[in-house]
């Protein structure tokens, strides 16, 4: 297979920026500090830069005009408020600093935003890898049963499957420890080391029935985004598609063509719960249903000219063209409502369900120089024709109200079925 391009457009790539170490006192400080507390004068000197700091970033890069007033404003509250209740629970320096930012930040941005915040190091380190899709474990997801752990499920690109760990393969020995001394909690923790640990596995084969020894390397991978879902239609196919992240179409061509040379009837995309993931995920998929070179969405940061995204030139036997349903609800959002929503627009798939989250939009994060992290949306996201998606979602063309939701599969079936007969036009 051609890799898709590798060089992206810097807008949409998600990025941190180094903070300056350059920071604005605040003028005057309107709160009491003891005189003979230096300690105390000086971290409440360094909170008034650390909030310079945050403001400024929003400023720069916020998708809105951030106003100096409503900076002043969060001021006066931390000068009669915030700073006296905080230091009165006996809270530490980095907690008040961290606290009255994220405070800050809501005091800047708009009512409709949901997303902006202040994340402290541990949160902002974890949120990282969370919006990358990376995980750093063994890759392994079981249940403990009397013969061992039973494997469910080994992430493709993870060190185990390398080695050659399978589904429905048991675990019997981690390291030295035997698993049927071990609950369900102990192994789990077995399996998620930190990085870099070497763990030894005793397993019995699934395949051979044969004891197997393995040593795998905690490691940083992409976790698999792609699941075929079985569908109580005949000829009809399901990938479900829980998350982006920037392995997603490697996963999507793996099924597609399984699925393709079943000669589907149709071909349902299960976004449902899908909170998203990179922009450039959606484009990169987009290539497998809709026409190379056509312009796919844009995206328009303050001050900038609009960075626009194109559909991805691959193939023929890549492609899919059969009839297709998406299927959508209210925790869709972010690059899976990107993807459906121009796949609506185009004419290339129905979507059924509830209406989406809202949240077709650019998020960045800033690193800051204590390692804690600023989440901006710094542009929203726009169709070809220059509509701006709503806050509130797309609108399905076939609605499915919550009593029907657990048959939303079925019924999706039914309707490619419908198609595939001529008794339906898309």
């Amino acid at each position: 297979m051609k890799s898709f391009p590798q060089k992206l457009p810097a807008l949409l790539c998600v990025f941190f920026l180094l903070g300056s170490t350059t920071v604005c006192l605040a003028a005057k400080s309107r709160v009491k500090v003891n005189s003979s507390d230096s300690h105390e004068a000086d971290d409440y000197q360094e909170y008034m830069a650390y909030f310079q700091k945050v403001f400024k970033t929003m400023r720069e890069n916020y998708y809105e005009t951030v106003r100096q007033e409503d900076y002043d404003r969060f001021v006066n509250a931390f000068n009669t408020k915030i700073y006296a209740q905080l230091k009165n629970e006996k809270k530490s320096s980095d907690y008040v600093r961290w606290r009255s930012a994220a405070f800050l930040v809501d005091f800047l941005k708009t009512k409709e935003d949901v997303f902006s915040a202040l994340y402290p190091p541990k949160p902002a380190q974890e949120y990282a890898k969370e919006a990358l899709g990376e995980r750093v474990d063994l890759g392994i997801d079981g249940q403990k049963k009397d013969a061992g752990f039973f494997v469910n499920h080994v992430e493709p690109r993870s060190d185990a499957y390398t080695q050659g760990l399978r589904e429905e393969d048991i675990v019997i020995k981690i390291d030295s420890a035997d698993v049927a001394g071990l609950d369900q909690k102990a192994i789990e923790e077995k399996l998620n080391p930190l990085k870099g640990s070497k763990v030894a596995i005793l397993y019995l084969s699934h395949e051979d029935r044969n004891k197997k020894f393995i040593d795998v390397v905690s490691k940083e991978y992409y976790k698999q985004t792609v699941f075929l879902r079985e569908v109580p239609i005949p000829g009809v196919f399901c990938l479900e598609i829980p998350k982006f992240n920037r392995m997603t179409a490697e996963d999507l061509l793996r099924f597609l063509n399984y699925v393709k040379e079943r000669n589907p009837k149709g071909l349902i995309l299960d976004l449902r719960g899908n909170p998203g993931g990179p922009p450039l995920a959606a484009r990169e998929i987009s290539a497998f249903f809709l026409k190379g070179n056509d312009q796919f969405a844009y995206f328009q940061k303050k001050g900038q000219d609009k960075a626009e995204l194109d559909v991805p030139e691959i193939p023929a036997e890549y492609k899919y063209d059969g009839p297709m349903v998406l299927l959508v609800n209210k925790e869709s959002g972010s690059a899976s409502e990107l993807f459906a929503g121009i796949m609506q627009q185009k004419g290339r798939a129905v979507l059924m369900g509830e209406n989406t989250s809202g949240q077709v939009m650019l998020k960045s994060m800033f690193d800051l120089d204590d390692k804690a992290m600023l989440l901006l949306i710094t542009s929203r996201g726009h169709y070809p024709d220059g509509r701006t998606f709503s806050f509130n979602g797309l609108d399905p063309d076939n609605k499915i109200t919550p009593e029907y939701q657990p048959d939303l599969m079925k019924i999706a079936g039914i309707y490619l079925y419908k198609v595939s007969i001529g008794e339906i036009k898309l």
